[in-house]
C-alpha cells in the first residue's frame, strides 16, 4: 500500500513535470530554477492543490499569529501592546511547512520534540542527480521521475519515499482488508475442519488397511484379503493386493507339494533297493541274477528321478541351453509324427495326424522340441488309462502368427480341478503315487519350461475325444521375415 501512494502521488506530480520541461525548453538550462525555491514551491502547490497530497499554505495558527504582529496605524483608546514573551514568532522564525514551503512537509508540529525532519521531500536534479532546487537528502530513499524532452534526458523529479501512509482513504482500505482477511482465514479454517478431515480420512483408511496388509503378507499370512467397496485407484491396488496374495498362497502350496512330493519319489525307490538289498544279505532272499535286475532296475528308477529333477533345477536357473535356428515345421512334425506313430504303436496306442499343407518356419531348438513331444507321448502312456488313440493336429494362426498343436487322447481323462496343476514340479493325479502307472510327475514340468524357453505358452483342456488335450502355441518367425511358400 506504501509503494501504491507512492506511486500515485508521482502521477499527481506528472503537470508539475510538464511545467519543469516546459521551462527547460525556454532556457535550456536549469539556471532559472537554480536556488528559486519560491517558483518551485508555487508550482509544486499548484500541483498538489486538488489532491490528498496538498499542505496549506497558511495553516489558521499563522494567519492569527500575523494579525499579532501586525502595528496599529494610530494608537486607540484602551490599546495595549502585548508582551513580547506573549507574541508569537515571526514568521521569518517558522519553519519552512509555516511559511508556505512545501518543499519539505513535517510529520510534527510539536516543537518541543527537538528538530523536525520532513516527512516527504521532493526535489529536482540534472541529468547527473545533482540538485537543482528543492529538498534532497542523502539519508533518504527517492522515487525518480525522468524528465525527457525531444529525448533527451534533461533531468529528474525526485520525490521521497514514504515509510508509512497517509491518515486518509489508505489506512481505511488497509484495515478494511485486514478484516477481510481475518474473515477469510477463519472461513478457511471451517472449511479445512469441515472437508479435510473426512478427505483425509478417505484417502488415510485404505493406505492404512493396505499397510496392515501387506505385513499380514510379511509374515506369512496369504489368505488376508482387502475388501473393494471402491471405485477409484485405491480399490485397483486393493484388487492387485488380493491377485499378490493369491499368487504367493498358490506358490507357497506348490513349493510344500514340491518339498513333498520329492522327498517321496526320492523315499520310495530307496526305501525299496534297501528292503531287498538287506533281505539278500540276511539271506531271505537268494543272491541270484533275478533279484540283481530287480535291485538294478530301482536304481535306474532314481537315476531317472535325479536327471528330472536336475533338468527342472536347470531351467529354473536358466541352465537348459538351446541351440536355435530356423526350422520348418511342416517337414519337423511329418518327421515327428512318424517316430510318434512307432513309438505309441509299441504300448498299443494309434496315432492320428492332421496338419497344414504350408510350410511354416520358427526359431528353436530341434533336440529340445523332439524331447517336448517324447514327453507329451510318454504322458499319455503312463496315464492315459484306457486310451486306444492318440491325435496330434497343427496349423497356423494367422490373427497372432503363431502355431497352434493339439496333443490329445481319448483315455479317462483329467478332472477339471487338477487341470491347473499339471504343469507343477513332481504333481500327479494319482495322489497315491503308485508306481505301477511308472513316472515321476516331472515330464510336463519339462514340456512347459521347453515351451516357454521358445517364447510359447501351454495349458491343458479336456479333450473332444474324452481324455486330455494339450495345447500348444509356438510364435512364429518375425513377420517381417515370415516366408509363406507352397509346396
Amino acid at each position: 500500500m506504501v509503494e501504491y501512494v507512492n506511486q500515485k502521488e508521482l502521477e499527481a506530480l506528472q503537470p508539475l513535470q510538464n511545467s519543469l520541461i516546459e521551462i527547460y525548453q525556454e532556457t535550456h538550462s536549469w539556471h532559472f530554477m537554480q536556488d528559486n525555491g519560491r517558483r518551485f514551491d508555487r508550482l509544486l502547490r499548484q500541483s498538489l492543490r486538488d489532491t490528498e497530497f496538498f499542505v496549506p499554505h497558511r495553516p489558521p495558527r499563522f494567519v492569527e499569529r500575523e494579525r499579532f504582529n501586525e502595528r496599529p496605524r494610530r494608537a486607540e483608546p484602551g490599546f495595549q501592546a502585548p508582551n513580547a514573551e506573549s507574541l508569537p514568532p515571526r514568521a521569518e522564525s517558522l519553519p519552512p511547512r509555516a511559511r508556505g514551503d512545501l518543499t519539505a512537509q513535517y510529520q510534527s508540529n510539536d516543537l518541543k520534540n527537538g528538530p523536525r525532519q520532513p516527512k516527504v521531500s521532493y526535489a529536482l536534479l540534472n541529468a547527473d542527480k545533482q540538485l537543482v532546487v528543492g529538498h534532497f537528502p542523502q539519508d533518504r530513499s527517492f522515487s525518480y521521475s525522468s524528465l525527457i524532452l525531444d529525448g533527451e534526458l534533461i533531468g529528474y523529479f525526485a520525490v521521497s519515499k514514504r515509510n508509512n501512509m497517509l491518515q486518509g482513504y489508505e489506512l481505511a482500505f488497509v484495515e478494511q482488508q485486514q478484516h477481510y482477511l481475518l474473515y477469510l482465514a477463519i472461513i478457511m479454517l471451517i472449511v479445512i475442519v469441515v472437508v479435510t478431515i473426512p478427505l483425509a480420512k478417505h484417502f488415510i483408511e485404505p493406505i492404512e488397511k493396505l499397510a496392515s496388509g501387506i505385513h499380514a503378507l510379511a509374515k506369512g499370512n496369504y489368505a488376508n484379503r482387502l475388501s473393494v467397496k471402491r471405485r477409484d485407484e485405491f480399490a485397483q491396488l486393493a484388487r492387485d493386493y488380493n491377485e499378490l496374495a493369491i499368487a504367493l498362497a498358490e506358490s507357497e502350496g506348490a513349493r510344500k507339494r514340491w518339498l513333498a512330493n520329492t522327498s517321496h519319489e526320492l523315499r520310495t525307490p530307496v526305501a525299496v533297493l534297501k528292503g531287498e538289498l538287506e533281505a539278500m544279505i540276511d539271506g531271505v532272499r537268494p543272491l541270484n541274477m533275478t533279484q540283481i535286475e530287480s535291485a538294478h532296475q530301482e536304481v535306474q528308477h532314481l537315476q531317472r528321478l535325479i536327471e528330472d529333477l536336475h533338468a527342472l533345477t536347470s531351467a529354473d536357473v536358466g541352465g537348459m541351453r538351446y541351440r536355435k535356428s530356423p526350422i520348418n515345421m511342416t517337414e519337423y512334425l511329418d518327421e515327428q509324427a512318424v517316430k510318434l506313430g512307432n513309438y505309441l504303436a509299441s504300448a498299443k496306442l494309434a496315432l492320428s495326424y492332421q496338419g497344414d499343407d504350408k510350410t511354416y518356419a520358427i526359431y528353436g531348438d530341434y533336440t529340445r522340441l523332439s524331447q517336448l513331444f517324447e514327453n507329451l507321448a510318454n504322458n499319455s502312456i503312463k496315464y492315459a488309462q484306457g486310451a486306444t488313440q492318440v491325435n496330434l493336429s497343427w496349423q497356423y494362426d494367422k490373427e497372432n502368427r503363431q502355431i497352434h498343436l493339439c496333443f490329445e487322447d481319448d483315455g479317462e481323462g483329467v478332472e477339471t480341478q487338477h487341470l491347473a496343476h499339471l504343469f507343477e514340479h513332481l504333481y500327479r493325479v494319482e495322489s497315491s503315487r503308485n508306481r505301477t502307472t511308472g513316472g515321476s510327475g516331472l515330464g510336463l514340468s519339462i514340456c512347459a519350461h521347453i515351451v516357454n524357453a521358445h517364447q510359447g505358452s501351454i495349458h491343458a483342456e479336456k479333450s473332444v475325444l474324452g481324455g486330455l488335450a494339450l495345447h500348444i502355441y509356438l510364435p512364429t518367425v518375425n513377420p517381417n521375415m515370415l516366408e509363406v511358400i507352397d509346396e
